[in-house]
């Protein structure tokens, strides 16, 4: 297939339900349970343990209805708030913190969580810490410069984004116009998170390949020191999936900052 004819995940129609079994099931045969879940989960948990990044307020802005990169966060922020592009997105993220019939099963992920911690035993503690905390699932279009117009978002402590950009931006000047506009919801000396795809060009989500911005670490730092952010913490992991639904290479892990 083209890369050219690759769908846009914000802008062609984005199968939620899908992209959660295709990438983030429990399911013994899903082969991204290494990558997509047990990484993010340690690396956030172990980042959150050190104790410097906390605050009142966290702003998500990541792919699908993922939920499993903020189970340790809640432990750290009063308020989660979620933006998201997609209404299908907020609907399915919505199911799971009403526990409504139908909603996504992220105990798997919930099990990881709590055994990285070492507290297997509070495991239905946490998933309601999680959704105590997740309480706002905000609608948000990029292309405004005040993204979730007409609200007006408190400013953050710290933004989690992980694997957004990488599905929004067609090249670099993309990537640094919609980067520009996720900092502007981080007050300053505020912390971001970053996770995001190696040298990845496409995903598949049901019968669709959509498109993926090929970059990688450097690139990614580079971009956040030009917006004036210290890196404090960087690490790439090598893909271990064999599987055709995607082509990414590996992932990296970045905390930065940016002094008041």
């Amino acid at each position: 297939m083209d890369p050219a004819t690759y769908k846009l995940y914000h802008v062609h129609c984005f199968d939620s339900r899908q992209h959660l079994e295709h990438y983030m099931s429990g399911n013994a045969k899903s082969p991204f349970g290494e990558d997509f879940l047990i990484f993010p989960i340690e690396k956030l948990t172990n980042t959150f343990s050190l104790g410097h990044i906390k605050g009142d307020i966290l702003i998500d802005l990541s792919i699908g209805p993922i939920i499993h990169h903020l189970y340790s966060a809640c432990e750290f922020f009063k308020h989660i708030i979620v933006l998201k592009v997609r209404d299908r997105c907020m609907m399915e993220l919505k199911r799971w913190v009403d526990t409504r019939t139908g909603a996504f099963y992220w105990g798997h992920a919930a099990e990881l969580q709590a055994e990285i911690e070492g507290k297997s035993d509070q495991l239905e503690d946490k998933e309601g810490k999680v959704r105590s905390a997740l309480q706002h699932v905000v609608k948000c279009n990029l292309e405004k410069e005040n993204m979730t117009e007409p609200i007006d978002l408190p400013p953050a402590d710290c933004i989690i984004s992980s694997w957004l950009l990488d599905v929004i931006s067609k090249d670099r000047d993309d990537y640094v116009r919609y980067l520009r506009k996720f900092l502007r919801l981080l007050k300053p000396g505020g912390h971001l998170i970053l996770l995001g795809l190696v040298e990845g060009t496409y995903y598949t989500v049901g019968e669709h390949k959509f498109h993926v911005f090929k970059y990688d670490e450097n690139v990614a730092k580079e971009v956040l020191v030009g917006e004036g952010f210290t890196i404090d913490f960087c690490e790439v992991k090598k893909r271990t999936v064999e599987s055709d639904l995607t082509d990414y290479k590996g992932f990296f892990f970045i905390v930065a900052h940016k002094e008041s």
